[in-house]
């Protein structure tokens, strides 16, 4: 019998932090049993997403202000890494997995995320490996890039007691704008990379929309689970309000 995942498809404009906060609750309630393996696709505001390894260098403050300046919020990012950019030509996903030993499976999760990634655009017709381009920004190998040159996709883990979350990034279109927000951010945080590494899907195989890439992406999800779509709880919705505050930079 395949396994069962909830898909949750709604965005929730106007609030990052709430929307980080979303994502958390999610993770809490996978881990202690209250909801069941969760995978969740959306379309983000303007934001970038700071870690807790960029809240601790002396230039965070600077890096905050230097996002602000360009039209784009800040938040605390639920996972580990560097800046990552989120804006509204991206999809933003975050899969809840219950896990008795979530530390134990970080780098089997990492596999999976980044090899479905891969050929979900595949299967748009994108060049897509997994791996890391030299110079790009959060770095890690297990984003997905196209051709080995431009990064299209990162991701990273946040572990609780009983689950891990796999969250992350496609840029979709629009490519620029996260090259000029992470431009000043970066250099707020004394960090280098190069921002010739940052492309986009449409880039790679011309007008592309959010909803293909994740129908794409639901696609080879669907393939060996059952997806259930599912709407938010109005208790799930109201623990993510009282965390919210902690994910405001």
């Amino acid at each position: 019998m395949p396994r069962r995942i909830r898909v949750h498809l709604q965005s929730l404009p106007g609030d990052p932090a709430l929307d980080t906060a979303v994502s958390r609750a999610l993770l809490r309630r996978v881990g202690d049993g209250r909801a069941g393996e969760s995978f969740r696709l959306h379309r983000p505001d303007d934001v970038v997403a700071f870690s807790p390894l960029d809240a601790a260098k002396p230039g965070f403050e600077g890096a905050v202000r230097a996002a602000r300046a360009e039209g784009f919020a800040a938040v605390r990012r639920l996972a580990g890494g560097r800046a990552a950019v989120f804006h509204t030509e991206t999809l933003a996903f975050a899969w809840c997995v219950p896990s008795q030993t979530p530390r134990a499976e970080i780098r089997a999760r990492f596999d999976s995320m980044a090899n479905l990634s891969a050929r979900a655009l595949i299967r748009l017709g994108v060049d897509a490996r997994v791996g890391e381009v030299p110079g790009e920004y959060c770095p890690g190998a297990h984003s997905v890039n196209a051709r080995g040159r431009t990064k299209l996709m990162g991701v990273g883990q946040r572990l609780v007691r009983g689950a891990a979350h796999v969250g992350g990034v496609f840029v979709v279109r629009d490519s620029e704008r996260v090259r000029r927000v992470l431009v000043p951010v970066y250099r707020a945080l004394g960090l280098s990379w190069d921002p010739a590494t940052v492309g986009s899907v449409e880039e790679e195989i011309g007008p592309v929309t959010r909803e293909e890439v994740a129908g794409a992406l639901l696609e080879e999800l669907g393939r060996e689970s059952e997806l259930i779509e599912t709407e938010f709880e109005p208790e799930l919705l109201d623990e993510a309000r009282i965390l919210a505050p902690e994910h405001r930079a």
